[in-house]
C-alpha cells in the first residue's frame, strides 16, 4: 500500500512527464495540484480507498479520481506506466537540479539528445548548451553549481525529519535500564536546519544495558563501534547516530561539550585555562593538583567560568561568551511566548482543511488567534481567491469568530508579487484585509536586480504588513533567491514591513539572514505556513530559527495579542 507521499510523487511524475513530451500545461498542472492536496491529505489515501470509503481530494475530476482510485487499490497506475515507457528515466532525474524544468528537459533531449544528470553536466562543462535558445553561459554555470548541491543535500537531514527519526528512538531507549537522562546533541539541540549524524547524550548508573538497546534496534544497519561509554550505528536508511554515555556526576560537562559547535568550545576552554582549569567533558582538572571537578548541570559549567547560562540554539561561537561574560544575553523568544500564528491557509485555496477545522485546531494547541492568508489569483495552481470569493470568505471569518470568541480568525491573504513588480489585488481591496503577506512564487530564474525591485514594491506599499519567507528557499529542495539584503532590510525597517521566518521546511528566513534583519532596525514575525492541522506544529521551527537568530518577543509580531497585531499594522 503506498504512502501518501508516494501517491503524490507518482502523480507529480506523470505532470513532469506530461510535460517533457509537450500536452499542453494545464494537463500537467493539473496532476501537480492533485499531488500537493494528496500529499496534504490529513488520512492515508490508500487506505480510505481500499476501505470503499474514497476520500474527495481537491482538484480530482473524474478522469483523475479513477486514476487515483487505481493507483491507491493495486499500487499500480497503468496510465504512468505506459508515460514512463515514452521517457527515459534520465530525464526525470534531470528534474532534480535546480533551475531545470520540464521544458528545459524536453529542449535538452530534443536538440542536443541530453538524456542524464550526467550527459547534462558534461554538456555544461564543454559549453555545448550556451548554443539553444534561451540558455547562456549563466545558464551552464548555475547547472553545474545545482549538480553539485544535489551531491551534497544527500547527505544531510532536514531539521523537522531529525526531530521526528531522533523522538522515534528516544521513546523507545529513554526507559532501558540504567539511563538517567537522555538527549539530542549537536546541532540538532542547536536546532540547526540541516543535520548530518545524529548526536545522543545519556547519563547512566549501567552503559551496557542503553548499548545494547541502541545496537538491537530493528532499523540498525550495522554496528560501527561498540565500547563501554559510546556506540556508534548507521540507520539502514537514514544517518549514522552516535550514541555517547557519562556518569550524571558528570552530565553537566558532557553536555556543554557534545551540544556546541567547535569555537564556543574552545573560547569556553581557554577561559577554563585563564583560571587554572584544563575543561574537557568528563569535567574541570585543576592543573596544579590534577583534581577533576564534576558538573552535574549545564549551569554549573557556565557560572564557574563567570558566565550567565547560554541557549543551546546560540553556541556557535557568533559572539554569544562575550555577551554571556558582559551580561548582554537576550532574553530569547520562546514557544510560550507566541500568541498567534500569521500564516496559514485553509481548502479555499491550496490547503487541506476548512477555515473552521484550522480555527479549532490553532485553538486547541493555545493560540488566541490565526490570521488565513489564502492565495491571490496569480498562482493558479494554488486557486487564488478572485475578488468576488475574497468577500464570501470574509462572511465566512465573520460568521466563525462569533462562535470561537475570544479566540479570533484575522482575515488576511497571501499576496502574490508578479514577475512585472505589480501586486496581484488592487489597494482598495488590500486595505480591507486584517493583514496583508506578500511574497514571490512565480519569475525566480530574474536578475538579483529585478527580484529585489519586486520585493522593495511590496515592501514599501502601505497595505501590505508582512514579507512572507523572503528568499523563497525549500531546505534540501530549493535554493534560495539572491536578493540585495541590505536595501532589503533597511527598506523593511523604514515602512514598518515586518520579515516573515517560515516554520515550513523553507526556514526563511534563516538565522542569519533574521539576525542581520533585526540588526537593521527590521521587525519580524515567526509563522507555520500551515496548510493542514498537522502543520500548525511548524510554528516551533521558526521558533527555533528566531532563537538562534537571537530575538527576544518583542521583536516579532507573533506575541501581540490581537488588539496589539492590528494597532500595529495599522
Amino acid at each position: 500500500m503506498l504512502s501518501n507521499s508516494e501517491l503524490a510523487r507518482i502523480f507529480n511524475e506523470i505532470g513532469d512527464t506530461l510535460e517533457i513530451l509537450g500536452e499542453v500545461v494545464y494537463k500537467a498542472v493539473a496532476y501537480r495540484r492533485v499531488a500537493d492536496a494528496i500529499e496534504r491529505y490529513p488520512d492515508d489515501v490508500a487506505a480510505l480507498y481500499r476501505r470503499g470509503e474514497p476520500p474527495k481530494i481537491p482538484g480530482a475530476g473524474a478522469a483523475i479520481g479513477a486514476k487515483l482510485a487505481e493507483l491507491a487499490e493495486t499500487g499500480r497506475l497503468e496510465y504512468h506506466d505506459r508515460l514512463r515507457a515514452q521517457v527515459p528515466v534520465g530525464l526525470l532525474d534531470m528534474l532534480r537540479v535546480p533551475g531545470v524544468g520540464p521544458r528545459t528537459v524536453k529542449q535538452l533531449h530534443d536538440e542536443l539528445r541530453i538524456d542524464s544528470v550526467e550527459a547534462l553536466r558534461a554538456a555544461a562543462e564543454g559549453g555545448q548548451l550556451r548554443s539553444l535558445k534561451g540558455l547562456s553561459a549563466r545558464t551552464e554555470e548555475n547547472i553545474l553549481a545545482g549538480i553539485g548541491r544535489i551531491e551534497r543535500r544527500s547527505t544531510r537531514l532536514l531539521l523537522h525529519e531529525a526531530d521526528e527519526l531522533v523522538g522515534s528512538l528516544l521513546a523507545r531507549l529513554r526507559n532501558t535500564a540504567g539511563v538517567v537522562s537522555i538527549e539530542p546533541a549537536g546541532s540538532l539541540r542547536r536546532r540547526r536546519a540541516t543535520i548530518g549524524d545524529l548526536d545522543l547524550l545519556a547519563a547512566v548508573s549501567d552503559p551496557a544495558p542503553l548499548i545494547a538497546a541502541l545496537d538491537g534496534l530493528a532499523e540498525v544497519d550495522h554496528v560501527v563501534s561498540a565500547g563501554t561509554d559510546k556506540s556508534s550505528i548507521v540507520l539502514r536508511d537514514g544517518p549514522q547516530v552516535d550514541l555517547m554515555l557519562c556518569p550524571p556526576a558528570a552530565w553537566g560537562t558532557h553536555l556543554v561539550h557534545f551540544t556546541g559547535r567547535a569555537d564556543h568550545n574552545i573560547a569556553l576552554r581557554g577561559r577554563a585555562l585563564a583560571r587554572g582549569w584544563s575543561l574537557s567533558e568528563k569535567g574541570f582538572k585543576v592543573l596544579d593538583s590534577g583534581e577533576l571537578l564534576l558538573a552535574a548541570t549545564e549551569e554549573e559549567v557556565y557560572e564557574r567560568l563567570d558566565l550567565a547560562w547560554i541557549a543551546p540554539e546560540l553556541r556557535e561561537g557568533t559572539g554569544e561568551i562575550e555577551a554571556a561574560a558582559l551580561g548582554t544575553l537576550p532574553d530569547l523568544v520562546t514557544l510560550d511566548d507566541i500568541r498567534g500564528d500569521t500564516h496559514t491557509h485553509s481548502d479555499w485555496t491550496d490547503g487541506v482543511d476548512s477555515i473552521e477545522v484550522m480555527a479549532r485546531a490553532a485553538r486547541d494547541v493555545g493560540r488566541a488567534w490565526i490570521v488565513l492568508t489564502d492565495h491571490t489569483p496569480s498562482l493558479g495552481i494554488a486557486r487564488g481567491l478572485a475578488p468576488d470569493r475574497v468577500e464570501q470568505q470574509r462572511t465566512e471569518i465573520a460568521r466563525l469568530n462569533a462562535e470561537l470568541a475570544p479566540f479570533r480568525i484575522l482575515h488576511g491573504t497571501e499576496l502574490e508579487i508578479r514577475a512585472d513588480g505589480t501586486l496581484d489585488y488592487p489597494d482598495e481591496l488590500l486595505a480591507r484585509f486584517d493583514l496583508v503577506i506578500a511574497s514571490i512564487h512565480t519569475g525566480r530564474a530574474q536578475p538579483s536586480e529585478q527580484l529585489t525591485t519586486r520585493a522593495l514594491a511590496a515592501i514599501t506599499n502601505p497595505h501590505v504588513d508582512v514579507l512572507a519567507h523572503p528568499t523563497g528557499r525549500i531546505v534540501n529542495r530549493r535554493d534560495p533567491l539572491m536578493l540585495d539584503w541590505p536595501r532589503v532590510f533597511d527598506a523593511a525597517a523604514k515602512h514598518g514591513t515586518a520579515l516573515e521566518i517560515n516554520g515550513s521546511p523553507r526556514l526563511d528566513l534563516d538565522d542569519t539572514l533574521a539576525r542581520a534583519a533585526a540588526a537593521a532596525g527590521a521587525r519580524l514575525t515567526v509563522a507555520s505556513d500551515a496548510h493542514r492541522t498537522e502543520e500548525l506544529d511548524q510554528l516551533r521551527y521558526a521558533v527555533s530559527m528566531a532563537r538562534r537568530a537571537w530575538l527576544t518577543p518583542a521583536q516579532l509580531l507573533s506575541t501581540r495579542s490581537v488588539g496589539e497585531l492590528l494597532e500595529l499594522v495599522r
